[in-house]
């Protein structure tokens, strides 16, 4: 396999899997350099490679920089020397060598906790939606390939272990659908120790302020902690069926995702805007 392609595929899989990389490439070189323009190199996020930008202490500076590029998101273009060690270079080969590191993204991820009603429903519409989906549940009878069809994974698990059983990144939204109180005071301090994107948690009103009751007194968890989960879940639809209300779930989380502020897009005409100024103009 050359060594490109391995570079490929492997950021192929970790985007199907969930895993958050960088690619480091090679765009501009001048005198003598280990590598020419196009080498790449992957970086995951335990400093793991794939292929090579040349090796040494440069290719050490380059995965130091892809590591904060996986976590910050941004994209930047180092330059290095290599000429003068006694000046701080990484190397004396003499030349110039520009490398573009760009953090690839994890296809986002719906990770459903709970394969009752409305869970089946969401990963349903979750997997309809183009999301990578996976389910967790506790009993292996509400969550398995025959309960739901096509997932990428299926994890069966005292909701206490889930974060030791999914790696839960910035791509993670996490909507936990869950029977009842007694599961929530366990699972929700441990998805709060995660970085997941969005934390959403079934449940009424009056379930939801004897969850942040309980967990203040059994788990030591405070008022700011709470901020970071949106329960009830999803946005006000007036849903009553599983169907209805996977689609309040998905319609907040697309909402946060996006930017958007779940206000209606109806227009019914404004005096200061002109019907002409809304139909483009020109030869069609």
């Amino acid at each position: 396999m050359s060594e490109d392609r391995a570079v490929f595929e492997a950021a192929l899989a970790a985007k199907e899997q969930g895993e958050l990389v960088a690619l480091a490439t090679v765009v501009s070189v001048t005198g003598s350099v280990p590598r020419h323009t196009g080498s790449k190199m992957l970086v995951r996020q335990n400093g793991l490679i794939v292929g090579t930008v040349g090796g040494g202490a440069m290719e050490a500076l380059v995965v130091k920089e892809a590591l904060v590029a996986i976590q910050d998101g941004k994209t930047r273009m180092p330059s290095y020397t290599l000429n003068d060690l006694a000046n701080g270079d990484p190397g004396i080969c003499g030349g110039t060598v520009q490398v573009f590191i760009e953090p690839v993204g994890a296809a986002p991820t719906l990770f459903v906790i709970g394969g009752g009603h409305v869970g089946k429903a969401l990963a349903e519409l979750g997997l309809w939606s183009g999301w990578r989906v996976i389910l967790s549940d506790d009993r292996h009878a509400y969550c398995n390939p025959e309960y739901v069809k096509g997932l990428a994974g299926y994890v069966v698990c005292k909701p206490s272990q889930i974060t030791e059983q999914v790696t839960i990144n910035t791509q993670t939204y996490i909507a936990a659908v869950t029977r009842g109180l007694p599961v929530d005071i366990d699972l929700v301090p441990a998805l709060l120790a995660t970085n997941a994107a969005y934390i959403g948690l079934i449940g009424s009103r009056r379930r939801w302020a004897l969850t942040m009751k309980a967990l203040r007194e059994e788990r030591g968890l405070k008022d700011a902690d709470f901020k970071r989960i949106y329960a009830p879940i999803g946005l006000e639809l007036n849903a009553e069926t599983p169907q209805e209300i996977a689609i309040s779930i998905m319609a907040q989380i697309t909402m946060l995702r996006h930017g958007g502020d779940g206000t209606a897009m109806r227009w019914t005409g404004d005096e200061s805007m002109k019907v002409e100024d809304l139909i483009p103009t020109g030869k069609q």
